[in-house]
């Protein structure tokens, strides 16, 4: 397929900028396997959608103040987007300044921050704290929170806890497992009261994930790398819940990669702690996931052809022309998707 096929009209203001008061408030378009014209519903609904044996995963990396905006000690402006720390006083980084500082080179940050630059990986630099300090406490100190460069403004005090998930626990993305803000505890102490399993992997979100596809055949990009850990305990949960007939249930496209990725080498998910780069398109089979909660994806992008792989590509388009219709909110802090894989035996939809 054409990387035009992803392609849909998306009014700018449809874009949310800021999340709503309640997380369960945001709508969900919800696509069952026996239907293919969606559904409206609302978060608030999500509880009734799940059945007794399911099992539901969600993504627990946490999301790191990783945006450093400053003066170098020159007069300049420079903006750093930690994309990885490495070690306490090592890290990737993109850099943004009129005049991007040489292998070699040190440059100071507010005033008492030193900083070496190493070497570079294409757009990445990797550079070293050669002062006291640590990025733990730079990030914590100086970090601002990394909204998406679709959010037209600064970062506020609101977004230091809406731009995480309520689960979140293992620091290291610089963006949210978006589908996830709209879980809240009222929801988590259902789903456990109800006796509904609920188990963790961590993807850790990186800003490739924004990164625009550039070929026209998307069979040519190179997806990014992120890092990927499914514990033993997850695994059991999958395993348990196939053997009872229930479905694994999937919050957010992370989750849905970190699984697949970890049955690839046997087709059965299995223990895994590393990087995937898989990269989920229409033709992909699907080893793991039955149903994903996720948000509305930017167009051409590797999220979008990840959902119209599961979901079916003609009936996620058409999802989404229904979704611009009825003006839902799309992107980070917008309205939600519920969707089904198409392989599901019958009387499983909603």
């Amino acid at each position: 397929m054409d990387l035009a096929d992803f392609d849909y009209s998306l009014p700018k203001h449809l874009i949310a900028q800021k999340p709503l008061t309640s997380r369960r408030d945001a709508k969900l378009l919800a696509l069952s396997e026996i239907k293919d014209t969606p559904s409206h519903f609302k978060v608030a609904d999500l509880f009734s959608f799940f059945k007794p044996d399911d099992l539901i995963v969600l993504n627990d990396t946490r999301v790191i103040n990783a945006r450093l905006k400053t003066k170098k000690s020159t007069g300049g402006r420079i903006e750093i987007l930690v994309e990885r720390v490495l070690s306490e006083k090592v890290a990737l980084v993109h850099m943004r300044s009129s005049r991007l500082p040489k292998i070699g080179s040190c440059i100071t940050l507010f005033g008492n921050i030193n900083i070496s630059v190493k070497t570079r990986f294409e757009e990445l630099f990797q550079v070293e704290i050669v002062s006291s300090h640590t990025f733990e406490e730079v990030l914590n100190t100086r970090g601002k929170v990394p909204l998406p460069p679709y959010i037209e403004r600064e970062p506020n005090d609101n977004d230091a806890s809406r731009y995480q998930t309520v689960y979140s626990r293992v620091p290291g993305a610089i963006a949210a497992p978006t589908a996830g803000l709209h879980i809240d505890q009222l929801l988590i102490d259902q789903l456990v009261a109800s006796g509904i399993q609920i188990s963790y992997v961590t993807l850790h979100v990186g800003s490739g994930t924004f990164r625009p596809v550039k070929s026209s055949l998307i069979k040519e990009h190179k997806m990014h790398s992120e890092r990927v850990v499914v514990p033993a305990a997850t695994v059991t949960a999958v395993n348990e819940t196939r053997e009872k007939g229930g479905r694994v249930v999937g919050v957010g496209t992370t989750v849905m990669r970190a699984l697949e990725t970890a049955a690839r080498s046997s087709g059965s998910v299995e223990v895994y702690d590393g990087e995937t780069d898989l990269f989920i398109t229409p033709g992909f089979e699907f080893r793991v996931v039955d149903a994903l909660m996720t948000n509305f994806h930017l167009p051409r992008s590797t999220l979008l052809m990840l959902v119209c792989a599961f979901s079916g590509f003609e009936r996620v388009m058409n999802a989404y022309r229904i979704a611009v219709e009825n003006n839902y909110r799309f992107f980070s802090y917008g309205d939600a998707m519920w969707l089904e894989r198409k392989v599901l035996k019958r009387g499983r939809g909603l």
